[in-house]
């Protein structure tokens, strides 16, 4: 039961993350709508490690877009990190 909290912690954490990825408007519009594609796998139902997954891939085919500004940048790899973190 403890793992479960600390797991639904750092996808709480993720999600904010994720929220200000959305919301930032010098991030290309194609990476906004994966990070908000990868949010919603991340928060629907289902077993957590499928969730994870999911939104990894997401994430994952847009962190080296050319356009994204490094501040940008670094906080996806971070939100990877953390994905990666629950998922082992």
């Amino acid at each position: 039961m403890d793992d479960e909290k600390k797991v639904a912690a750092l996808i709480d954490q993720i999600t904010r993350q994720m929220d200000s990825l959305i919301g930032d408007t010098t991030v290309p519009k194609n990476v906004r709508g994966a990070v908000g594609e990868a949010r919603k796998k991340l928060n629907e139902g289902g077993e957590y490690t499928i969730r994870v997954a999911g939104a990894i891939y997401s994430i994952d085919v847009v962190s080296n877009d050319i356009n994204l500004p490094p501040q940008a940048r670094t906080m996806l790899w971070n939100i990877l990190s953390m994905l990666e973190s629950i998922k082992d």
